[in-house]
């Protein structure tokens, strides 16, 4: 039995540009933070979600959604306690295997959604778009005039290659693999991450001008 398409948030990552401030998904971004915003725009997409993330960010995570939509990858959280190597964990978690996870806690979904935590720029009307277009895409992405930007879509008949990524590479090499469709989207958000401080400091300035996160 299907869900329909679901979101998979990645807030997996180590942040380690930001070790002297704290991670950077935990950042202020006005009344909120970065993961908290980019959470609150998932959540207003009305899609349903999971979390992959580490044990250092659940608390953060699960002040916007329930525990039971966060998965806690372990190797990960090691790597940020300081307890693992952390080339090891990124041969063997990377980006590709916080979408499998996603992809396997979702796995009766028609669809998935994949959304860097750290775009807490991307609008709700832009998931669902990406979410709409796998009706009749195997993968589709978000683009603002012409440039390739997130979110990236995969429609379900690609589960058997996606619960099998690991590293960082996998996705990358489904979407060149595939036909991948192009949703044109008016939202400059899909281009814009927060991986740098001086990042965090130009989102926190656009967040200024931007609309309210949804309640």
């Amino acid at each position: 039995m299907t869900s329909g398409r679901a979101i998979i948030v990645l807030a997996a990552g180590l942040g380690s540009r930001f070790q002297d401030a704290g991670h950077k998904l935990s950042q202020p971004l006005g009344s909120t933070s970065v993961l908290g915003a980019t959470l609150a725009h998932a959540i207003g997409s009305g899609l349903p979600l999971v979390v992959i993330t580490t044990e250092a960010l659940v608390a953060e995570a699960a002040r916007h959604v329930a525990r039971q939509d966060i998965v806690v990858l372990e190797a990960a959280s090691r790597a940020v306690e300081g307890r693992g190597d952390l080339r090891a964990v990124n041969a063997r978690l990377g980006t590709g295997a916080s979408i499998a996870a996603g992809v396997a806690a979702r796995s009766n979904a028609e669809g998935w959604v994949v959304l860097p935590a750290d775009m807490p720029l991307v609008q709700s009307a832009t998931l669902q778009q990406v979410a709409a277009a796998l009706r009749d895409h195997t993968i589709a992405y978000a683009q603002l005039h012409g440039q390739r930007g997130h979110p990236v879509g995969f429609n379900a008949e690609l589960y058997s290659e996606l619960v099998a990524l690991q590293g960082d590479e996998g996705a990358r090499r489904m979407v060149s693999r595939y036909p991948a469709h192009p949703v044109e989207v008016d939202d400059p958000g899909v281009l814009v991450d927060v991986d740098t401080v001086a990042d965090l400091e130009r989102v926190r300035g656009l967040w200024g001008r931007a609309e309210t996160v949804p309640q």
